[in-house]
């Protein structure tokens, strides 16, 4: 048995994180339900790139949220589930006659989260925005990237994956266990800023303590210091350097045949000089030389692959990370078990099989 199988989750069909919380949710073995658009209500969103793996296992029910009866079949959907996940912006499930005080009153158990980019309140609560707009505001942009250049967007993993679906996930369940203790239940303000900023603790800590700078490039863990941070080989690869601790900076000097002397590692003032030495000595080898050579040392050495080679690596095809198709697997593991992730394509019911379903 999955470790959230029983759980019903109804799923209003969006973008970014809640697609992606609908799926870890199945992935754990959540009954989730994805309601898309009908298509007299126009086409679902993001299907033709969420596809078999951000929309996989669960079923798409086409509603049309004006329509009167099929409001009415989504309270019946609702008044039988666990909890309820959606991103629209603040208001719109007001507007459909599906706010958080329609759907408590139909079930007052239930968990209602709402995933956004600023959150039910503030300012720019109705504002539009996106994944880099959030980080920006919440002052991790601020960290990434060089100090001469622009801040630059780490992905979309931080702010929507992180601080949104992953947030959210942990607020819904939070809000069930308390449901389940209570009978009552909850609205979650899931907000990607609130969500990032709470990242962020470990460095506005080490800042409290005056060991941690507002400047980009000159702190411990940003890429400017030699021994963490990323150097081009001679093939054009790249590897990652994270050799913190002595002993792993030893063995990092040892593999590229420097000594103490040559690099001390906590001479700041000579950081740039050191950097420069050990981009020259990585470039004089190819990637997976590098790789060889520092395989099964504490020098904190790895090849930086490529979304395609991660798939192939030993070392994820021995834990499974990835599936036949190369789709990332479930995550995390339960005894040493993946959970599985349901069909590879999303399955459609109608809304009356759907509340078959959920009798």
């Amino acid at each position: 048995m999955k470790p959230l199988s029983g759980l019903r989750i109804l799923e209003f069909d969006g973008l970014g994180p809640v697609t992606f919380l609908g799926m870890v949710l199945a992935d754990l073995g959540a009954d989730v339900i994805r309601l898309t658009r009908s298509d007299s209500a126009g086409p679902a969103v993001f299907t033709e790139v969420g596809g078999a793996i951000l929309h996989r296992g669960r079923p798409a029910v086409p509603v049309d949220l004006k329509d009167e009866a099929d409001r009415a079949h989504v309270l019946d959907l609702l008044a039988r589930s666990d909890g309820l996940i959606e991103g629209f912006r603040p208001g719109v499930m007001e507007r459909l006659g599906l706010g958080p005080d329609v759907c408590l009153a139909r079930n007052p158990a239930l968990v209602f989260a709402r995933v956004t980019g600023w959150g039910q309140t503030g300012p720019l609560a109705a504002s539009v925005g996106h994944d880099i707009n959030y980080l920006a505001l919440s002052g991790a942009l601020s960290t990434f990237g060089e100090a001469d250049r622009p801040a630059r967007p780490p992905l979309n993993l931080v702010g929507d994956y992180a601080g949104g679906a992953l947030m959210g996930a942990i607020g819904l369940l939070s809000g069930i266990l308390q449901a389940r203790a209570t009978g009552k239940g909850a609205v979650v303000d899931v907000a990607m800023t609130d969500g990032v900023a709470l990242m962020t603790a470990l460095f506005h800590a080490l800042k409290a303590r005056g060991l941690w700078s507002d400047q980009r490039d000159a702190n411990l863990l940003d890429g400017s210091t030699p021994f963490y941070r990323c150097y081009r080989c001679r093939d054009g690869g790249e590897v990652a350097v994270g050799a913190l601790e002595p002993r792993f900076y030893a063995a990092l000097l040892a593999g590229l045949g420097l000594t103490p002397e040559d690099a001390p590692q906590y001479d700041r003032g000579r950081w740039p000089e050191i950097a420069a030495r050990f981009a020259d000595v990585f470039a004089s080898r190819d990637r997976d030389d590098w790789a060889s050579l520092f395989a099964g040392t504490e020098a904190c050495v790895t090849p930086v692959l490529t979304l395609s080679e991660a798939v192939s690596h030993p070392h994820n095809q021995a834990r499974s990370t990835f599936d036949e198709a190369g789709a990332p697997a479930p995550a995390p593991l339960f005894d040493g078990v993946r959970t599985g992730g349901g069909p590879t394509a999303p399955s459609a019911l109608e809304i009356g099989e759907a509340l078959k379903r959920w009798r």
